[in-house]
Order: C-alpha cells, then sequence, then structure tokens
C-alpha cells in the first residue's frame, strides 16, 4: 500500500499536460523530471519493459489462458471435444473462446481509449461485488474451517515445513518467491503500471491521488484476495493433487455451492471473464501510453501495435500454463526494476510533499 501510494503521488506530481489537455504521465516521466533527464535512459527502459509486459506477460497472454482454461473447465471439463493445431489437441471449448474474446477485444482497442475506459467503468464495478457475493456464500458454508484455514495460514508462514498443494516439495524460498510474483500480479505495487492511469485523473493534489490509489491495494489483497484463500483452504481444495490454477478456486466454489455446484462455477468463471477481460483492456492502456512516450505519438506506430496486441491475445490460450506464468514472471521483474528504483530515489519527495500536505489540512482544520 505504502509502494503504491508513493507511485500515485509520483504520478500526479510529474505528469505532462499538453495544451490540448492531453495528460500523460507515469514512472516514465517522474524518472525523467524527477532524477534528471541524465537518467532518460531509464525512463526508455522502463516503457519497453512494459511494453513487453502487455504483450507478452501481465496483459494478454495470462489472462487470456485463464479465460479459456475456466471457460473450458465449464463446457468440457473432460476434454472430450478436440481439435488438433500445430500438431497439439485443444478442447474446441478453448478454441472458440479464444476467437470471441480476441473479437471482441479488437471491437474496444480499434474503438479508442474512450470505449475502454467506458467498457472498464460499467464491468468492473459489476465483477467485484460479483466475485465477493460468491465467496461469501463459499465462506459461510465452510465457516467451521475457516479458524482451522488462519492456523494453517500463519503455522505455515512462520515455520520451515514446505507448502502443500500447488507448491508440494517447495521451501521456503520457492513461497516466498511465488507469493511475491503472484502479490504484483495481483495488486502490481510497484510495478508502475498503475501510475500510468493515476497520472490521468482528474485532481491537482498529488497526496490525495497517493491516498486513492493504496486503497486499491487495501481491497484486492487485504480483502478479495484473503478472501480468495481462505475459501481455497477451508474447502479443501489446496490438498487436491493433479489440479492447478483457476480449477483449485473452481473446485472450492463447487465444493462450497453444494447445493448447486453449477452456480459456484458459472460465479466463478464469470468473474474471471469480467476481470481478465478488463485487464486486457487496461494493459493495452499502459502499454499504448509507454508507446507514446517513446514514439512522440505517432499514430502509424500505435496502430501498429494495437494489431500485434490483439495477436497476442489470440495466441495466449495455446502455450502451456508453465510457460506462461515464467514470461509473466521475467516481464513483470524487467518492468519493476527502473520503477523502484526511482521510488526510492525519489522517496525525499514523496515525504516532503506528505507532510506538506496534512500539515496544510491540520491548517484548514485549525481556521
Amino acid at each position: 500500500m505504502a509502494t503504491k501510494y508513493a507511485e500515485g503521488l509520483l504520478a500526479v506530481k510529474y505528469r505532462d499536460i499538453d495544451e490540448k489537455g492531453h495528460v500523460l504521465g507515469g514512472p516514465f516521466y517522474y524518472i525523467e523530471k524527477g532524477l534528471g533527464k541524465g537518467f532518460i535512459w531509464l525512463a526508455k527502459l522502463f516503457a519497453i519493459f512494459c511494453l513487453g509486459a502487455g504483450l507478452f506477460g501481465i496483459g494478454t497472454i495470462t489472462q487470456m489462458n485463464g479465460i479459456t482454461d475456466a471457460i473450458q473447465s465449464y463446457f468440457d471439463p473432460h476434454y472430450l471435444h478436440t481439435v488438433t493445431i500445430l500438431g497439439t489437441d485443444y478442447s474446441w471449448a478453448i478454441v472458440i473462446s479464444a476467437v470471441v474474446i480476441t473479437f471482441l477485444v479488437a471491437l474496444v482497442i480499434l474503438g479508442g481509449v474512450k470505449r475502454i475506459a467506458h467498457v472498464a467503468q460499467v464491468v468492473v464495478p459489476f465483477m467485484a461485488v460479483f466475485y465477493v457475493i460468491g465467496c461469501i456464500i463459499v465462506l459461510c458454508v465452510n465457516a467451521h474451517a475457516i479458524p482451522q484455514a488462519l492456523q494453517a495460514i500463519f503455522s505455515g508462514a512462520f515455520s520451515g515445513t514446505a507448502a502443500i498443494g500447488g507448491f508440494m516439495g517447495a521451501m521456503i524460498k520457492d513461497a516466498i518467491q511465488n507469493g511475491v510474483a503472484r502479490g504484483i500480479f495481483s495488486n502490481e505495487s510497484g510495478l508502475g503500471s498503475a501510475p500510468i492511469a493515476a497520472a490521468a485523473a482528474s485532481t491537482k493534489s498529488s497526496v490525495r491521488q497517493g491516498l486513492v490509489s493504496m486503497t486499491g491495494t487495501f481491497i484486492d489483497t487485504i480483502i478479495i484476495c484473503t478472501m480468495t484463500g481462505l475459501c481455497i483452504i477451508s474447502s479443501g481444495s489446496w490438498y487436491l493433487d493433479g489440479i492447478a490454477g483457476v480449477n483449485i478456486t473452481s473446485h472450492a466454489f463447487q465444493q462450497g455451492f453444494f447445493f448447486a455446484p453449477q452456480i459456484g462455477q458459472i460465479i466463478l468463471t464469470l468473474s474471471l471473464i469480467f476481470f481478465a477481460f478488463t485487464t486486457i483492456l487496461g494493459w493495452n492502456y499502459y502499454s499504448e501510453r509507454c508507446l507514446e512516450y517513446l514514439s512522440h505519438n505517432n499514430r502509424p506506430v500505435l496502430l501498429t501495435y494495437r494489431c500485434f496486441y490483439i495477436l497476442a491475445v489470440l495466441i495466449g490460450p495455446f502455450l502451456s500454463l508453465q510457460a506462461v506464468w515464467t514470461l509473466a514472471d521475467i516481464m513483470n521483474g524487467l518492468m519493476a526494476f527502473p520503477n523502484l528504483v526511482a521510488l526510492l530515489c525519489l522517496n525525499g519527495v514523496v515525504v516532503a510533499e506528505t507532510k506538506a500536505y496534512f500539515k496544510n489540512q491540520e491548517n484548514i482544520m485549525m481556521k
């Protein structure tokens, strides 16, 4: 949350607004303006890595892999209807959903940023409420197992035993590595993507935007991720062998909705589709802002990038889960490095801005 606060604050403080009112900001600008012209190379490095993360990591491939995996688990869990593509068998559910989602993404992306914002504004709140309600139902059904689940979380975190389930045989080092990687994937704190969106906020106060930005991490990690983890552990899904990815959560929802397993699976599938779809759109926005910075808003270059982005969305479902996550983690790590360097170097600016803001607020209250 503190990291996200600093990112949001710096994004607004150092953003660029041209004579037409067009706003552009993010790590590339607070690196260039905050650290000085001598660090332009670091700003450009961040922008390049962000493009890579959008095309080959968190923005496209992982999201599409998750969407199609959930759809396949619901419509064709036993791979009864398959088609061979380049020597590999894929479920028709994966192929059809990949084509449909790619078509919808293309419609939105080629429609421009305003349409992206409109779609996300409508879908995201619905998605969040829908998913939280599903988690609450699962937790109510498994209420008796929640104390044991909490005990397992804390005892596992502070003991030397190996993790269970998806990390069978892994030691503490591997658990921490995967935990940090998934945490960054979930809330993007320190990654540098969120400041690009924060820079476009209609506010003049950098501190206020920082405070707003940090609430996203709280809601996502402290609330939604904790609820998801408790659902998985309290239902016993983490003990099962042979399942990975979304299938673990899917089993937890089916077990929680024992009175109607199909409803639980539908809730999870729809929630994942909405979340991943809006994430794809959001990362296109991040990537385009980086390309806009690098190319000085060259429209033909931006249009070419959109075509490559749509192509990356299409091929995402046909890569293996392990390859997908490995590639995403590499891209995230490369992207986070320049941003974290800037946050450390500009920590004095964050402290000074924060003290000045709250001192001003205190003076207003005294008057």
